[in-house]
């Protein structure tokens, strides 16, 4: 019987140093660039300079639509791998411009944007 105790305590006593040692991993936050994500096109409203919390948020390659953005904003490009945006005058990523380069900003007059196109 006491050798059964002292393999428990044994056992308890290795499981506790392996969980202790371990410890728990935390997932590490996404680098976020101004308040947008890693991985993200952002728009800032309207003349908020310096860019500090966006108002749309896109993650999905193709074209999204805008509406209502008038004025001068920031447009971050914070995809990865070389990913690449573009604001286009046209609806559905229609006559659209240079491309803005991963990890880069334009500050740019959206009102004659209609939508942006983010590329892989």
């Amino acid at each position: 019987m006491r050798k059964l105790i002292r393999g428990a305590a044994a056992l308890a006593t290795a499981a506790a140093a392996v969980i202790a040692l371990g410890g728990t991993v935390e997932a590490k936050p996404a680098d976020a660039w101004a308040g947008c994500p890693d991985g993200a096109v952002c728009i800032y409203p309207q003349n908020q300079n310096p860019a500090v919390k966006p108002s749309q948020i896109y993650y999905s390659y193709g074209a999204h639509n805008l509406s209502n953005q008038f004025g001068n904003h920031w447009v971050l490009n914070n995809q990865t791998g070389g990913a690449t945006a573009n604001l286009c005058t046209g609806s559905n990523g229609g006559g659209c411009g240079n491309p803005i380069a991963a990890h880069t900003g334009v500050y740019a007059d959206l009102g004659p944007i209609n939508s942006i196109r983010l590329n892989p």
